[in-house]
């Protein structure tokens, strides 16, 4: 990852509010932050992409969040606590998360 780049997405949108388990929040992570095929679809392999393979988003927007904190509450605290610590440990590769609890149709009526 050159962190001298500047090719980050601005703002990237996850609709999480269908999640049901840990599986499907690595598939959504995988698929909207362009994971490698080779994605191990776990926490540890979660920070090893967000720490070296992937540029993460200026922004991460998570609609939903409150649904996955429902259904998988260890697995929302962990990502939690591991976009938090990639924010500090590397700021210049973090991103601003933002754990919606609206739904993704309310981000264009202003």
């Amino acid at each position: 990852m050159n962190s001298e780049k500047e090719d980050r997405e601005n703002v990237v949108i996850i609709d999480v509010t269908e999640v049901k388990n840990s599986a499907q929040l690595h598939l959504l992570l995988k698929k909207h932050l362009g994971f490698p095929d080779f994605y191990g679809m776990n926490w540890d392999a979660f920070w090893d992409v967000i720490t070296g393979l992937v540029e993460m988003p200026h922004k991460l927007i998570l609609v939903g969040w409150e649904y996955v904190e429902q259904c998988i509450p260890q697995d929302a605290a962990i990502m939690t606590e591991l976009l938090q610590q990639l924010n500090v440990k590397h700021p210049t590769w973090g991103c601003d998360v933002e754990y919606g609890s609206f739904i993704k149709e309310d981000l264009g009526n202003d």
